[in-house]
């Protein structure tokens, strides 16, 4: 760049002052900017909506599960109220005797009998 260009802020065109890389003007700008830029990605608002249930329903999972246990059982009627929403997850783990866990992040369940379901913390390795 030479000394006779000037640099204008990508959010609202103000002439930028100060460092030779600066592309907002201020916090303000570049939030904007960059808010702006994700809510025209075409599937954002879907990929967002899938993210924040698989959140939710690993903040649930958490809550069922007291500090110091390892596991416990709940119902499907308490896991629903409470919106848990079974259609999302991260993984799925398979045992060796065929029982598949169902994951959200290191949060997961094993569906039980009578729509109950044995809730587990994912051990660290």
């Amino acid at each position: 760049m030479t000394t006779t260009e000037t640099k204008k802020c990508l959010a609202c065109g103000k002439t930028l002052k100060g460092r030779i890389d600066k592309k907002f003007c201020d916090d303000y700008c570049r939030n904007n900017y960059n808010n702006q830029k994700k809510a025209k990605g075409s599937h954002s608002s879907l990929v967002r909506n899938i993210n924040n249930a698989l959140l939710k329903n690993r903040k649930i999972l958490e809550s069922v599960l007291d500090d110091d246990a390892d596991t416990a059982k709940a119902n499907r009627e308490k896991l629903q109220r409470l919106g848990f929403h079974f259609t999302y997850f991260t993984h799925t783990y398979t045992t060796k005797s065929g029982k598949v866990y169902y994951y959200c992040y290191d949060y997961g369940y094993l569906p039980l009998d009578h729509d109950w379901f044995l809730i587990v913390r994912k051990k660290e390795e």
